[in-house]
């Protein structure tokens, strides 16, 4: 079955290049476009097209969908090409003319627009809340190790004297930032497109601000044709928030993965989170942070995999936009899978203590020794030099100290303000 039918068969290589996968995609928007159609609905009896009693037959029969979908009973058979007939085949088998009714004043076109950002609302929150326990968790993991000292490089150098409280402390900082970048998707995606029709509007005297309060939405999406360019647009900024916290997780196991390794031996993992070698009886390998990582960076990529779809295209609907939830919906997945797999093994982390005790990390205080110079009245140059000399003889003594003061240093991690920023950002 098919919305657009008009009698003529269509070739049965070009519906099955044209439908694709849209089928299994479309079960993700099942429950939003039976509620998108439940306002629908409403709003035609409001304005005279829908009887009472039609109306309540229809909205109990959509609520059946929603739970359907919600338990992950409801099916798109191939003999339907995409979520929108088959609820309205399932509404005229039920209802009969109840059911031929709900299509009225509305495209698959506004439909569809209304499913994914319904969908993307819901998923905006969902991440926003598994940033907001990473984030949690780090600051926990910064509060209790904040006084054990780690060396920081720069240029994977020996650099200068930073801490467990500070690295924790300092992807948490970043989340707050992704936090901002998910709040700004979910401003774009919160508007209403319904009503919008095909990209148009419609004849009808459709109420669109009663559509808007009862999903929901914060706003409506006044001008039609603004609101059909919106589809891209939408899944784009989502996209870009989604890659903005999946490069803060990609980062964060990077690092996992560096400091675990022999060479610098920071931090360990317990076997639940490491896997073997089929050769090497050795080997604790940290494949979980391998796979975020990875998974992360593929994320990254789909802001410009949704660019390179929509960039050329002008106004109105193009089927092309079809193809972003291919991208879309498993990125969705994937980014939630690896927060939680974040969550669920950062907290095993086992920090290791007097790290500095090596030899090799006595540079690490070079810029504290010529500080404490500058302090006492030397020129910073002059101090400079004198510190270079004495690495250049063997004559450096390291005070395997810091005593930095400043918001943001070592020695005062600012984690109060931190949270702070969160509870603001969030």
């Amino acid at each position: 079955m098919k919305l657009w039918e008009k009698g003529i068969p269509t070739d049965k290589q070009i519906e099955h290049f044209t439908v694709g996968n849209d089928r299994e995609l479309d079960l993700v928007l099942a429950k939003y476009d039976a509620l998108g159609s439940i306002a629908h609905a409403k709003m035609l009896h409001q304005i005279g097209l829908l009887t009472t009693s039609e109306t309540e037959s229809l909205v109990l029969a959509l609520e059946d969908i929603v739970i359907d979908a919600e338990k992950g009973h409801f099916e798109i058979e191939d003999s339907f090409e995409d979520v929108h007939s088959k609820i309205e085949y399932l509404l005229t088998l039920k209802l009969g003319d109840a059911g031929k009714k709900i299509h009225t004043a509305r495209s698959r076109n506004d439909q569809v627009l209304v499913d994914v950002n319904l969908y993307l609302k819901d998923v905006v929150k969902e991440l926003k809340e598994q940033v907001k326990s990473l984030f949690d968790l780090l600051m926990e993991s910064a509060e209790k190790h904040q006084n054990v000292l780690l060396p920081g490089y720069t240029h994977l150098q020996i650099a200068m004297p930073s801490s467990f409280g500070m690295w924790f402390s300092a992807y948490a900082e970043t989340l707050i930032d992704d936090m901002t970048m998910l709040n700004a998707a979910l401003k774009i995606v919160d508007q209403n497109p319904l009503g919008s029709a095909a990209g148009y509007g419609s004849s009808f005297p459709i109420n669109r601000t009663f559509t808007t309060k009862e999903l929901g939405f914060k706003t409506l999406k006044f001008n039609s044709v603004a609101a059909q360019m919106s589809r891209g647009k939408s899944e784009k900024t989502v996209a870009f928030a989604m890659s903005s916290v999946a490069a803060t997780l990609a980062k964060f196991s990077m690092d996992v993965c560096l400091y675990m390794s022999q060479n610098f031996d920071f931090i360990s993992l317990p076997a639940h989170l490491t896997t073997g070698s089929s050769i090497m009886p050795h080997k604790k390998n940290p494949d979980v942070f391998e796979l975020i990582r990875g998974k992360c960076n593929k994320i990254q990529a789909l802001p410009y995999e949704i660019t390179l779809i929509t960039n050329n295209l002008p106004s109105g609907y193009h089927r092309d936009l079809q193809l972003l939830k291919e991208g879309l919906f498993p990125a969705i997945q994937n980014l939630k899978a690896c927060l939680d797999i974040a969550i669920f093994a950062i907290k095993d982390i086992k920090v290791k203590e007097h790290i500095l005790d090596d030899k090799k990390y006595d540079y690490l205080f070079t810029v504290d020794s010529l500080n404490e110079m500058v302090v006492a009245g030397m020129p910073f140059r002059d101090a400079y030099k004198v510190v270079a000399e004495q690495l250049e003889n063997g004559t450096f003594k390291s005070p395997k100290e810091t005593k930095h003061t400043h918001e943001g240093s070592i020695n005062n991690l600012c984690l109060k303000e931190i949270k702070r920023k969160m509870r603001d950002s969030y």
